[in-house]
């Protein structure tokens, strides 16, 4: 009852949510695969705005992405969801379904609400013939073809994220994941992204995700606890409100420059900055001799060749480097101004 009333009165407050969506799909979203088809496959969605930062971002992923499809069997089509409400230039390039953003006066200036808003729409209105769904950011470099890592349809498969302790917020969360519901262990910590699960578990907890999102952003305590992460806590909150539990892999994907081997991850994630001194010392929290930080190309296109780091730096961040300046060599047009 608690959940069924929290997305009535949000959903109620906000009609023109329900009334004013419109959708887009470039063609590519709708050809067939031409692997044959098993029920463990899975569709890859990633969100994502039209800035400069996220295009060449998706444009280096979806590289990573065509390379390494074709060696698995269980990685299936894949979509990037663009939350500007109008087509762009990448239509013709990478499978895209266009969603509608929320009003300024649901996000507030937190514009990654826009994230559980856009996936609802897809998951309403688009075709998709997978049975599961990963789902990813365009900061993820694949590093190797991706299995379905859920054990079943119930249960969801994802990385866990150390800054996500729900234990540690026990009071702010009751707010929206009351006690009867269970054990506040019950939420994982976890965010939605990487993430496998089941198409129809999913379908299930987005709108709740969203629901539960726009609430905390409107609850200043919550707000204040949670910031830039706010939408990874209402994720974890709205899967535990649905009973799906989530097996946790560390070896989804690491994360630069703390993780500093490959080892078995299938994904890097390049959300910290790399910065090291010329006897390849790391500087975090100071610019760097040598540095490669995504947040540099806000509103520019990385060039192409990006510069090797020095010496003893660690494998993690000279494979990171690697893998984006092949993807640059190989991308047309990159950095032009059509893009």
């Amino acid at each position: 009852m608690g959940r069924r009333k929290l997305f009535l009165t949000l959903v109620l407050a906000c009609p023109a949510l329900l009334i004013t969506t419109a959708i887009l799909l470039s063609e590519k979203d709708e050809l067939p695969s031409m692997k044959k088809k098993n029920s463990r496959m899975f569709h890859t969605a990633v969100t994502s705005s039209d800035s400069v930062y996220n295009t060449w971002q998706c444009r280096v992923m979806y590289y990573w992405f065509q390379k390494h499809n074709p060696n698995s069997n269980e990685m299936g089509g894949f979509t990037r969801i663009l939350h500007s409400g109008r087509p762009d230039s990448l239509m013709q390039e990478i499978p895209t379904f266009v969603a509608q953003p929320l009003p300024a006066s649901l996000h507030r200036g937190y514009l990654v609400l826009n994230r559980p808003w856009a996936l609802l729409q897809w998951l309403n209105q688009a075709q998709i013939r997978e049975d599961y769904i990963l789902m990813c950011e365009p900061d993820h470099l694949i590093l190797s073809p991706i299995p379905n890592l859920t054990q079943d349809r119930r249960h969801g498969a994802a990385f866990p994220f150390f800054y996500i302790d729900p234990t540690a917020h026990e009071p702010v969360l009751r707010k929206f994941f009351p006690r009867h519901m269970g054990p506040i262990t019950n939420i994982d910590s976890i965010g939605n992204s990487p993430l496998i699960l089941g198409k129809e578990a999913l379908k299930r907890i987005v709108p709740t995700w969203m629901n539960v999102s726009i609430a905390m952003k409107k609850d200043s305590e919550a707000d204040k606890a949670f910031g830039w992460v706010l939408e990874m806590y209402a994720y974890a909150v709205a899967s535990a409100m649905h009973d799906v539990p989530n097996v946790l892999h560390k070896e989804f994907m690491i994360q630069p420059p703390w993780d500093t081997t490959i080892g078995n991850a299938y994904i890097i994630h390049y959300t910290y900055g790399c910065d090291y001194d010329l006897q390849g010392r790391l500087t975090y929290g100071k610019i760097g001799e040598w540095r490669f930080d995504k947040r540099m190309y806000g509103n520019r296109w990385p060039p192409r060749n990006l510069s090797m780091p020095p010496r003893g730096v660690p494998q993690s961040v000279v494979t990171l480097v690697k893998m984006v300046n092949e993807a640059t060599a190989n991308l047309p047009n990159w950095g032009a101004a059509a893009y």
